[in-house]
């Protein structure tokens, strides 16, 4: 954990990110975003994508540019609804069929002139709680690489990871890998 904060903080300090350029926005003011992800288990906040299970995620975000300590970067609303189905490694993924809500905060690190690369964070509230995730109050954390298609379109990638922060005593999180459209206008 601490070679990965160390690796984000040097990244950042030598990262092409000025606020004067924000390439999540190609210099529009508004932004949708529709993403879809597919669900890995395993309790680390970086997870290795080679335990897939059968979960995903289906998700829908608006965002407004804004800077953080003078770097590009986003807020947004988000609205995920997870989905599950069947039974993997000892999970019945169909219990996990959860909508959730988040406020997040996604912030460039390093971007050339149609790439960047990315980080965020976000609160939120699941409608349920369940044995997997003991709370209802979800903390995100986000990893992405977008890349322009046209003056309004970017394509993203990206892992995505949520957990309760160690709130309740089950924390076993939920971790997907996906990628998304956006459009700026």
């Amino acid at each position: 954990m601490k070679k990965i904060a160390c690796s984000l903080l040097i990244l950042s300090a030598f990262a092409s990110a000025h606020a004067d350029t924000n390439p999540f926005f190609n210099g529009y003011e508004n932004q949708v975003a529709v993403n879809f992800g597919w669900g890995v288990d395993s309790g680390f906040l970086l997870p290795a994508p080679i335990k897939w299970v059968p979960f995903i995620m289906m998700h829908a975000q608006y965002s407004q540019p804004t800077t953080f300590f003078n770097l590009p970067a986003r807020k947004s609303l988000n609205i995920t609804q997870t989905l599950g189905f069947s039974t993997s490694r000892g999970w019945h993924w169909d219990k996990y069929t959860i909508p959730i809500v988040m406020l997040s905060e996604d912030v460039i690190l390093a971007h050339g002139k149609n790439w960047y690369f990315y980080t965020g964070l976000g609160v939120g509230m699941q409608a349920q709680q369940n044995e997997r995730i003991g709370s209802k109050l979800l903390f995100g954390f986000k990893l992405g690489s977008g890349y322009r298609l046209t003056e309004c379109t970017n394509l993203e990638l990206f892992m995505q990871h949520y957990s309760n922060g160690n709130t309740a005593p089950e924390n076993n999180s939920y971790a997907f890998f996906g990628f998304g459209m956006t459009y700026n206008f």
